[in-house]
């Protein structure tokens, strides 16, 4: 292999594109470096490590082609291997920290195989997520990683038969054989509330978000375990709210504080529920967590910079959407039929200073 020795300076070598002023191809590449096609093409489609190829010849080839100014036609490759390389990601809300992050995890999870990401956004809507499924669906995708909205899934049913690949992240629906990756929802809500108890908490307000999800349901469940193990009764009362919205924390805290004083903490299902939460107390001049101790589901980043700083169940969005790659791309590159079943993964508790510390009250 006649690779310039480490000390060359390849910015000298001659550059053969031809009198034509056509643009540089991989050949040109290939002449200038003395590998293969092949090679060059692996090395700028981000597959180096994957074929084992050395970082000497890596970095030799990366160097040439910078000087050849080449960027790679991803169109032609695509129509070489007869592919489109591309894969479709579908999330409710960009702008939620929590989607934003498995949204990064996936996009660079998937560069890795030298394959480009169409991302979609939801907004949150069941009729907009099975448009964009159709339009990915169009542009000849060859996988999906979806964060699906709404209480069912009837509309992905015809995924099963695993003709496109499709991988849940989040949300599933465990009537529906098809691969999923989240949280351990139900032990996060059960360490939460337990911490409160704890700490003395037995009037414990839930802020949920869409009835009959899976996150949802499962973090009741832990709520409702918690409670139960420490042989405290459940009131139904106050499990409140009916969206993961800001606004449903809002009002749901705003009518907790006046038909239910007794309540001395909140547990709020996710990170844009407890914001409503906060809104509210401070509108009623409520202190966190003086008068109303809080903990939410999520751990934006903004949580340890609050005024009191929020406890949080922290969910590993990173390794969410590492692991969905890792589904997606088995079944996409064995071309082997869609499996069935999900990965939970755990919760960590984060325990910072939204959480008073009631005294025993003796009668």
């Amino acid at each position: 292999m006649n690779l310039p020795a480490p000390n060359d300076d390849t910015s000298k070598l001659p550059i053969r594109i031809g009198t034509d002023h056509s643009q540089p191809t991989l050949q040109h590449i290939a002449d200038q470096s003395g590998v293969s096609v092949t090679t060059i093409s692996r090395v700028l489609s981000g597959q180096a490590s994957r074929y084992r190829i050395s970082k000497k010849t890596e970095t030799a080839v990366r160097k040439i082609a910078k000087e050849f100014n080449f960027v790679p036609n991803q169109l032609a490759r695509g129509l070489r291997l007869k592919r489109t390389l591309k894969i479709g990601l579908v999330i409710p809300d960009i702008s939620n920290p929590f989607f934003a992050g498995i949204a990064r995890q996936v996009t660079l999870g998937t560069h890795k195989h030298g394959y480009s990401v169409v991302l979609c956004d939801s907004e949150d809507s069941i009729e907009l997520e099975v448009r964009s499924l159709a339009l990915l669906q169009s542009q000849n995708i060859e996988g999906v990683v979806l964060c699906p909205v709404g209480q069912s899934g009837d509309h992905l049913a015809k995924f099963v038969s695993g003709k496109l690949p499709l991988v849940l992240v989040d949300r599933f629906f465990p009537n529906l054989p098809l691969p999923y990756v989240s949280s351990d929802n139900v032990s996060g809500a059960r360490q939460a509330t337990e911490l409160l108890i704890a700490n003395g908490h037995h009037r414990i307000a839930c802020l949920q978000g869409l009835r009959g999800t899976s996150p949802n349901e499962c973090r009741i469940r832990g709520y409702k375990e918690a409670l139960a193990s420490h042989h405290l009764p459940c009131d139904e009362s106050l499990i409140v709210g009916d969206s993961f919205s800001e606004q449903s924390g809002y009002i749901e805290t705003k009518l907790l504080l006046t038909t239910k004083p007794d309540v001395t903490a909140i547990l709020a299902l996710s990170n844009v529920n407890a914001l409503g939460a906060i809104r509210a107390l401070a509108e009623e001049k409520r202190n966190i967590p003086e008068d109303v101790s809080l903990v939410s589901f999520d751990d934006p980043p903004y949580s340890a910079y609050l005024a009191t700083p929020m406890t949080t169940v922290a969910q590993s969005f990173s390794e969410m959407g590492e692991v969905a790659v890792k589904l997606l791309f088995d079944q996409i590159q064995s071309a082997r039929a869609q499996t069935s079943g999900g990965i939970l993964l755990p919760t960590s508790l984060v325990v910072r200073k939204s959480v008073k510390r009631l005294e025993p009250r003796f009668n």
